[in-house]
Parts: C-alpha cells; structure tokens; sequence
C-alpha cells in the first residue's frame, strides 16, 4: 500500500464511529435512574423518596430548619403538610388536670363553643367545641382513660382515670368527630370564645333545627 492510501486508510479509521449495541447502546435498553439506582426493562419506575425532590433555592432554608430544629425529613414534612392542610386554623394542646392525658387539635383561634343543657352536661358543665377526628391527636394516656355511657350510648364521654377530668369527648350529635373542652387547652393559642347554649333537654329537636352542628365534625 503506498503512502497516499495508507493516509486515506487511516484518516477512515479515525472518522468512523463504533457499531453501537442494539440493548445496551440505545435510550430504550437503558434503565431510568431513581434516586441513585436503576430500574430493569419491563419493571415499575419507583416513586422517589422525601429527599429527592428538587427544593431549588429553598434546599439550604430546608436544610438548616431540619437542623435547628433536629426535625427527621417525615417530622419536617409533617409540619408543611399540616400548615398547608389546615390553613387559617391553629394547632391547640392541652390535656387534664394531672397531665397524665395530653392532646393536640387544629381547630380556629376564634372557638364556636356549645354549652349543652341535657342532664349530664350540665353537671359536667361540658361546654365543648367540635372538631374532625382528623384535625384531633392523642399524645399520650391512651391506657388512662375511661369512658361512661348512659342512654342511647352514642357519646362517648372519656375522662382521666387519675384526675377525673374530660378534657374531651365523642358527641352524641357528632360521632365522627370530637368535643374538645376549651378550659382544658394551654393558654397562648385561642383568640376568642363564642357560646351558643343548645337545648339538649329535647335533643332530637333541636338537632333537627341546628343548621350547622352536624358539619363541624366534617373533614
């Protein structure tokens, strides 16, 4: 082969790309990455994880808040949620007397208190405010609560084994829900109380004639 040809030859080799391999050089052979692995052909793409999500700008506020406040990503998490989902509402605590029963709520800081004339709530003096079971935690005294019933058995009237306190309860008028007593939360989070008296001595009437009460337990 003279110079000339063997130049030609040579200048062929250098310009030609290699013969890719029909699976592992093409797009669609290749598994997708998520979080840091690789998904075989014909297996589901896994959702990502908490951490993977592109916070953008926000990635070092993110960061130093879970540090501050030595928050884990699902604590972190927890609290955005919580503050989108219950906008305009504020997270009450509170508990009985002895502390042994402690609770959260989100509920309004303007509470829509009912102040109940049947036999057992004026006794009690049950005045109470209405929540979704959703927006109601119990923190701790699981095991330290008791409950009395009487009549048709539908309120649940749980109190403190200890203390004797009713810090909250399951209404009669709303068994999805919770009546939560104001004078049981920790001071700081409520703005104002409204009291609207019910007449639970003819309970089916007034029940039919309350517009409202039954969907203040509504998610």
């Amino acid at each position: 082969m003279g110079r000339a040809a063997a130049s030609r030859a040579r200048r062929s080799r250098r310009g030609s790309a290699p013969t890719a391999s029909p699976v592992a050089g093409s797009r669609g052979g290749r598994g997708k990455k998520v979080g840091g692995s690789r998904t075989e052909p014909g297996e589901k793409e896994a959702a990502p994880g908490p951490d993977a999500f592109d916070l953008g700008a926000q990635s070092g506020r993110w960061a130093a808040f879970r540090e501050r406040h030595r928050l884990s990503c699902e604590e972190a998490a927890r609290l955005l949620l919580d503050a989108f989902e219950y906008r305009g509402l504020v997270k009450h605590t509170g508990g009985c007397h002895c502390g042994a029963i402690r609770f959260e709520v989100w509920a309004s800081a303007d509470l829509h208190v009912f102040n109940c004339n049947c036999s057992i709530c004026t006794k009690k003096q049950n005045r109470h405010f209405i929540v979704p079971a959703s927006r109601f935690k119990l923190l701790k005294g699981a095991d330290n609560l008791t409950t009395y019933t009487f009549n048709t058995h539908r309120a649940q009237h749980t109190f403190c084994k200890t203390c004797g306190v009713q810090s909250f309860y399951t209404p009669r008028s709303n068994p999805d829900g919770y009546g939560i007593a104001p004078h049981c939360l920790d001071e700081g989070t409520v703005h104002s109380i409204v009291t609207e008296d019910i007449n639970g001595k003819e309970w089916e009437k007034a029940m039919k004639e309350h517009k409202t009460i039954r969907d203040m337990s509504k998610p």
